[in-house]
């Protein structure tokens, strides 16, 4: 049951780690202590699935300078 509401809201977000960052921060808002954890995380990754949770944007990456050529300098 849960393996399927992981694979529908991972059509929405595709990144893994960023898919269980938003699923566990709403759990962590949404989750009451006098329900079941599990309830809870199930009905967040329904809400995901559906679109109404969506993490923020995330910034462009910046590739990395490029590298120069290693110079080896003779020991004297």
């Amino acid at each position: 049951m849960r393996s399927e509401l992981v694979y529908r809201a991972s059509l929405k977000i595709e990144n893994k780690f960023l898919l269980s960052t938003t699923v566990m921060q709403a759990v962590r808002k949404l989750h009451i202590s006098s329900t079941r954890t599990e309830d809870t995380s199930n009905r967040v990754l329904v809400d995901v699935a559906e679109g109404r949770y969506a993490h923020g944007a995330l910034p462009d990456t910046v590739p990395p300078p490029t590298i120069d050529a290693l110079v080896i300098v003779p020991a004297v």
